[in-house]
């Protein structure tokens, strides 16, 4: 796992650490965080209790803050287990960042651990979300469903992304979303560029 400390705005309210996982299911164009796809023999290997160690030097930002812990990567929901015994450890908030393209059984595991959900939905529209990543959206959509209870606890994240989506396909994802009852999202846009002849995103 990969460790950012002092994140401010972008991973929840307050001062959080960010903890990144390796490995995703998805095969995005313009992949946000490259580096958790690379083997996982090239991140540190640590137990939840080692993380809580690690971490507590910053127990005074997030008392102050009302910040925390956010778990990203890669996709963190494949590592619930870990996550839920974090949980049982940890005096501070938690935060997911999550694909949501993963197993039924890990989000019901995971409802009780996390505090805020951070959902990257990409777009609802099912062709430009397999144009996009490689992959079916379905479970995607039963999982949104599952999480429909918590939907104040959820913040959706629908990009503009370029040669893929467009403000129309955003505003109908929304819609859609605002009918299973959930209410915050985040849109934005990612800005591509053209390097070494390779199109680079960034938020």
């Amino acid at each position: 796992m990969a460790i950012r400390r002092h994140r401010i705005g972008t991973d929840g309210t307050g001062v959080h650490t960010l903890v990144c996982f390796p490995r995703c299911p998805l095969s995005c164009r313009f992949c946000l965080n490259p580096e958790t796809s690379w083997p996982e023999e090239g991140f540190p290997h640590l137990s939840p209790e080692e993380l809580l160690e690690t971490v507590r030097k910053d127990d005074l930002y997030f008392s102050a803050t009302g910040g925390g812990i956010t778990f990203g990567g890669g996709e963190p929901a494949l590592r619930s287990r870990f996550i839920t015994a974090f949980r049982h450890l940890s005096p501070w908030k938690i935060d997911l960042e999550t694909a949501l393209n993963v197993p039924a059984e890990t989000v019901d595991s995971l409802k009780d651990a996390v505090d805020h959900f951070f959902i990257d939905v990409k777009d609802m529209d099912s062709g430009i979300y397999r144009a996009y990543t490689g992959k079916d959206n379905t479970l995607v959509l039963r999982n949104l469903e599952r999480l429909a209870d918590r939907a104040e606890d959820c913040t959706l994240r629908l990009p503009l992304i370029p040669g893929y989506n467009n403000e129309e396909s955003r505003r109908r994802s929304e819609e859609t979303l605002k009918r299973m009852g959930f209410m915050h999202f985040d849109l934005f846009e990612y800005k591509t560029a053209i390097r070494d002849g390779k199109r680079q995103t960034n938020l």
